[in-house]
């Protein structure tokens, strides 16, 4: 089976969960009998050139490339990456009434819709969590049969981490850590370093530093506190960040949604305790096995800091991410799916 895999433009620069998801899922999908491809604008494609085409996220990024492929009759898969705080039944209220408002004027977009659009196009939808299969189902409308939730998934190079490299060059061990970007306000590292402030506990945090107000507003609170040290980016194939993740005690990733967080993933399995938002599907990938914290209270973030830095560190999250999220775990799955499709669409 020949398939094409493609996201929104800026994927390969932003380096986020989305490009960690279709590398990842490229690199294992060929010992499942797929031959996979990524797709190159510069290239023309038509119908006969690719078995199917999978479309990570389903946004304005990737709007046109969906509706083109659909057009050539290419069976379209996504994996939609979508959340949202509302409920299933205000999305669908909402996207209700903005068909309303596009059918009063030609021009007018809007998120929902869009969303929408691509997975209706689509032969599979693939979503991360049960969570967003249903917002996908119940709120946009997507007809629940061709739905198949694909977890995200962890490369297993983090379960043999050594702490060491990091240790020796930074100096500290046995601290909080943070990988991820501090310019986007949905990762809250504002309000988690506001809650380090209150911790005498060595703190890390890895990541862009993206130039703007919140970006700069991150960098002016975390000077202020000499425990808090910032590392500006780590490659994810990077042995250092591994060995950060292995080094560290707790991890934290208070953002105001995950889907579910590959960097939480990736600590886990690296063997640290992990804090995170409960928002976005967290809990169906975390269970019982980590803290949750709500995003919108500095004092939540640290107060679950804190109750966990008194546990002692467990094997139980190791062992089920191993279990459970492996890449290779991802792929299979992805690639049933795609069998699914085939049947469908055949």
């Amino acid at each position: 089976m020949r398939v094409t895999l493609a996201g929104y433009q800026a994927v390969s620069i932003l380096h986020g969960g989305p490009s960690t998801q279709i590398r990842n899922t490229a690199k294992h999908l060929p010992k499942f009998g797929v031959d996979v491809r990524f797709f190159d604008p510069w290239t023309p494609l038509k119908k006969g050139d690719t078995d199917l085409f999978h479309l990570f996220a389903a946004n304005i990024g990737t709007y046109h490339l969906a509706r083109e492929i659909h057009a050539l009759g290419i069976p379209l898969i996504v994996s939609p990456i979508v959340f949202s705080l509302h409920t299933p039944a205000f999305v669908r209220r909402t996207l209700r009434a903005g068909r309303l408002i596009q059918r009063a004027g030609k021009g007018i977009w809007f998120d929902y819709g869009i969303t929408a659009d691509i997975c209706q196009w689509s032969s599979r939808v693939l979503p991360n969590t049960a969570a967003e299969g249903r917002l996908v189902s119940e709120g946009l409308g997507v007809d629940p049969g061709k739905i198949s939730v694909v977890p995200n998934g962890v490369d297993e190079r983090f379960y043999t981490a050594d702490p060491t490299p990091f240790v020796e060059k930074y100096g500290v061990r046995d601290f909080i850590l943070n990988v991820g970007h501090t310019g986007h306000a949905r990762k809250n590292v504002l309000a988690l370093i506001q809650a380090l402030s209150a911790i005498d506990h060595p703190a890390v945090i890895i990541g862009r530093f993206i130039s703007g107000q919140y970006g700069d507003a991150c960098r002016r609170e975390a000077a202020k506190h000499r425990h808090i040290l910032l590392i500006d980016g780590l490659e994810h194939s990077s042995d250092m960040l591994a060995s950060a993740y292995a080094a560290c005690d707790t991890f934290v990733l208070p953002s105001m949604f995950e889907t579910p967080g590959i960097a939480a993933l990736e600590a886990a399995l690296a063997g640290a305790k992990v804090v995170i938002t409960p928002y976005g599907g967290t809990k169906e990938y975390f269970g019982d096995l980590a803290e949750y914290v709500e995003p919108a209270s500095v004092a939540s973030i640290r107060d679950g800091i804190k109750a966990v830095l008194k546990r002692k560190k467990g094997t139980e999250l190791r062992e089920h991410v191993r279990k459970n999220f492996l890449w290779q775990t991802v792929a299979q799955k992805t690639a049933a799916a795609y069998g699914e499709a085939s049947r469908r669409d055949g």
